[in-house]
């Protein structure tokens, strides 16, 4: 009697590369427990692990918590100092508007004007003076422009005026 041949077993999800786990990168409290609850149950039960040794992976456990969780708030202390600085920043930048702003331009020659805008489009504010746009970090001195009692501007000729040289203060 003819025994007809077996088919070859064609590729199918059942015989597919088993997935790959990948390994945890980081070494947390759960991982410390996993290996510490496997080394009690592997333990041999004439010779088992001594107290002392359990209680010093115990307190290295509870360290490790410690510093992971200070490491945390260092980092969310830190994320509000430049968070706080970029706020600082943007204040500076809009306080500028309408005063007299000199700035140092890339060849080291210093040019002043009025500051007309401000934009936080980027992580520096920039500085609109002249008509040229200037990094914040660029503006090397600032003129807070006189007005007068309504807030509007006084109208200057240029000249300045030094408080204590007959000049009402």
């Amino acid at each position: 009697m003819p025994v007809d041949p077996v088919p070859t077993a064609t590729s199918s999800a059942m015989y597919a590369t088993p997935p790959v786990r990948a390994p945890k990168q980081d070494y947390d409290g759960e991982l410390f427990m996993e290996l510490l609850v496997t080394q009690l149950r592997n333990q041999d039960p004439s010779a088992s692990m001594d107290t002392s040794e359990i209680v010093s992976q115990t307190t290295s456990l509870a360290m490790m918590e410690a510093l992971n969780t200070m490491s945390d708030l260092v980092k969310q202390v830190d994320l509000r100092q430049q968070e706080a600085f970029a706020l600082q920043m943007r204040s500076t930048a809009a306080d500028l508007l309408g005063n007299q702003v000199s700035y140092l331009d890339d060849k080291g020659v210093e040019h002043t004007g009025t500051a007309t805008a401000v934009s936080f489009h980027d992580s520096v504010p920039t500085v609109t003076i002249g008509g040229v746009t200037v990094d914040l970090d660029q503006v090397s001195a600032v003129t807070r422009t006189a007005t007068d009692p309504s807030g509007t501007p006084a109208p200057t000729d240029g000249a300045t005026s030094t408080p204590g040289r007959g000049d009402a203060a």
